[in-house]
């Protein structure tokens, strides 16, 4: 029996930190040894939002792919491809928009909650009311099994579903079956300032940081606020640089929680310490980014080949789509 496929993506809209690591990569890297892997650089879902500032896609672009394979998402074991370079996703969300009611984009959390917050760019667009479409569309032209995904895009996978199995119905078929949601392991890691991790709120410590930038960073990272004197105990559960411990050292997270609870040690030090576990858990992507940033042609190769092999299921995938509509 063949192993089952899933598909996931990211938008090419700046570099890639910790937050996607642990969010993301991890849980794909993971994945490769158990599942037939399709990873997309979802370049087009990055326009949606980005189409005011677009020039800076495509070096974007080339920085993600260049993360993706320091990190260890091997193109040998995965389909690693531009979504742009596989025409059939429009094409299925062609489709897919045709019989989508305007009621469940409407309704879409993450389309309200992004109109709400972000107020720098002009969201009220048609692409961006849509994008869940072609979302369901990358997934559905995969005919993926599952999704990595975290909570927050629950709604969208069952939207995919919605959409699916109204496809189905409304043409006779069993075409597109429920896609499943595997979720990270790895709760959402917050920001230097106690935020969400965003390049927009300048708060990441990127992938490709350098020693001295990860050690600048994590001095000015918040903790304990409770914790106004050194000689005070502090309250680990509640400090996001313990957090930092839990996620990237959970053999020192014991001693760490101990000399902050008993003010056995300043927030000073343990950032500095904190500073140090990141950038030698960061090494190795480091030294293999580098490596990788003077073979240009490799990196056009593996999204090259990535394609071909994407277009190879995704044209049998909207063969099956035309029959459906219109015999």
């Amino acid at each position: 029996m063949s192993p089952k496929r899933v598909f996931s993506g990211m938008r090419p809209t700046g570099k890639l930190h910790l937050g996607h690591l642990v969010g993301a990569l991890d849980n794909w890297i993971t994945l490769q040894d158990t599942h037939q892997c399709v990873y997309s650089i979802v370049d087009w879902h990055a326009l949606m939002g980005e189409y005011e500032n677009s020039r800076n896609i495509r070096s974007y672009v080339y920085d993600m792919a260049l993360d993706w394979l320091a990190v260890g998402i091997d193109p040998r074991r995965s389909i690693i491809f531009l979504q742009s370079d596989v025409p059939e996703h429009l094409e299925l969300q062609m489709f897919l928009s045709c019989l989508t009611p305007l009621g469940w984009l409407e309704r879409n959390p993450t389309y309200k909650e992004q109109l709400r917050e972000i107020t720098t760019r002009d969201l009220q667009t048609y692409a961006f009311l849509g994008y869940p479409v072609l979302q369901a569309a990358d997934i559905l032209l995969y005919q993926a099994d599952a999704v990595p995904i975290g909570e927050d895009q629950l709604p969208h996978l069952e939207l995919t579903r919605e959409i699916s199995r109204r496809f189905n119905s409304m043409y006779g078929v069993e075409l597109f079956k429920d896609c499943a949601a595997i979720l990270t392991p790895t709760p959402r890691l917050l920001g230097l300032d106690n935020r969400k991790m965003s390049k927009s709120y300048g708060n990441t410590i990127n992938l490709s940081d350098s020693p001295e930038e990860i050690t600048t960073k994590v001095k000015g990272m918040i903790t304990d606020a409770k914790r106004l004197r050194l000689k005070d105990p502090g309250h680990p559960e509640e400090c996001n640089v313990f957090s930092y411990y839990k996620a990237f050292a959970p053999g020192q997270e014991k001693a760490a929680g101990e000399w902050c609870a008993g003010a056995l040690k300043g927030c000073t030090d343990c950032k500095k310490s904190l500073a140090d576990i990141l950038i030698e858990y960061l090494r190795p992507v480091r030294e293999e980014r580098l490596k990788l940033e003077k073979d240009r042609a490799y990196i056009d190769e593996v999204l090259k080949q990535g394609a071909v092999r994407a277009r190879e299921v995704a044209v049998k995938t909207m063969a099956e789509v035309r029959k459906a509509v219109f015999s």
